[in-house]
């Protein structure tokens, strides 16, 4: 669809995808919930956690071991925002050599969701793929994202790729409406699905480079540069709050819809804990305090702590098939934002040879003004 303007290739897209039969939609009756019946529970799985925890869901795990140390609420399917660029990136990140250099075009950038987070990319402008990716780590860019999306294929190919990951992965609770994380409608992981995506995604060394990269130098043209910064605050010790010993990474996430999320991994003597927090209510720098507060637990009392469940290994690795998250998973699902998973009307998914195809239809594209700390931005 060369030539056409933004609005026209996206509504194209929508009378194609809403031509598509929809598949019946087939509530989940499990008769066991992925990682362990104890993540399905009310209340908080654990014991000696930190008294102070706001978040609306949590998860506290062991990355070697996968054992789930404790947590609250963690199939609950909650708004994920650009935390869901981890799962873009395990897609993604292997599909191109990281000197591969690529000259951006204006319809690259032209379907970037107003408001959102960016790095800066230009049209014109030559950029590797390491740059892009530091863009997508570093800044939470969107416009990086929708630059490595259409080099891959366009956006609904990313998306499809990215929700057939997920089913690998065993993150059942996870629907991907876009690429970047930015709010639309019926897009939702949970802390279970999020700390599933970081713990396969920190096994490529690339990975795990970008997400503990603080600074980097990016193009702006000819031989001029500016430095982007780390916005994971454990990381870099931004905006008062302070730097984590051993911290590896791994990403963050706002926007109005979703509030603060952000999924964190590091090590100590050996050891490395993963911990996602989802919606703290109370002020930005929680996501980052109360992360803290439970990877001090973990490396503490959790080195004790008899485990409450089990991250699930990819089917294509070996992993035994479990079974959807049911009922009793959902029960405590109810806050805004959060959808029951065993009804994923509208956003239905169509099974086909070529894997998953999420269905964007309808308004699946409308954009949605968001807010953050620093205006006019959103992770």
């Amino acid at each position: 669809m060369h030539g056409s303007s933004p609005l026209s290739r996206r509504a194209a897209f929508g009378l194609a995808a809403a031509a598509i039969p929809l598949a019946a939609a087939t509530p989940a009756h499990a008769t066991t919930v992925i990682g362990g019946a104890r993540l399905a529970r009310a209340g908080i799985q654990g014991t000696g956690l930190p008294k102070k925890l706001t978040a609306a869901a949590w998860l506290v795990a062991d990355s070697d071991s996968g054992e789930v140390l404790a947590s609250f609420n963690a199939h609950k399917r909650l708004a994920p925002a650009s935390t869901l660029k981890m799962l873009f990136a395990d897609t993604v990140l292997k599909k191109f050599d990281r000197t591969e250099r690529h000259k951006v075009v204006d319809a690259e950038i032209a379907d970037v969701p107003s408001g959102s987070s960016l790095v800066g990319i230009k049209p014109g402008i030559t950029y590797t793929v390491e740059q892009l990716w530091q863009g997508v780590f570093l800044r939470s860019g969107n416009d990086a994202v929708h630059v490595l999306s259409h080099m891959n294929g366009g956006i609904a190919k990313t998306v499809a790729e990215m929700q057939a990951r997920a089913e690998d992965l065993q993150a059942l609770d996870t629907h991907v409406v876009s690429p970047d994380g930015f709010d639309h409608k019926g897009q939702l992981s949970s802390a279970y699905d999020l700390t599933l995506f970081a713990r396969h995604g920190l096994k490529s060394a690339d990975f795990r480079e970008y997400c503990h990269t603080r600074t980097a130098d990016f193009p702006a043209g000819g031989r001029k540069t500016f430095q982007i910064q780390n916005t994971d605050r454990l990381l870099t010790g931004a905006w008062g709050v302070k730097t984590y010993e051993g911290l590896i990474g791994v990403k963050n996430g706002y926007t109005s819809n979703a509030g603060n999320t952000f999924t964190g991994a590091a090590t100590r003597g050996g050891r490395t804990l993963l911990v996602t927090v989802m919606h703290p209510k109370s002020g930005y720098n929680a996501v980052y305090e109360e992360t803290a507060a439970l990877l001090d637990w973990g490396f503490g009392k959790g080195s004790s702590a008899k485990a409450v469940g089990t991250l699930v290994e990819p089917l294509s690795e070996g992993g035994a098939k479990a079974t959807p998250t049911g009922k009793a998973a959902t029960a405590a699902a109810g806050a805004p934002g959060s959808a029951s998973s065993g009804d994923p009307s509208p956003w239905r998914l169509l099974e086909g040879a070529g894997g998953t195809v999420a269905l964007l239809a309808g308004g699946a594209w409308a954009l949605r003004r968001r807010r953050k700390d620093r205006p006019g931005q959103a992770d």
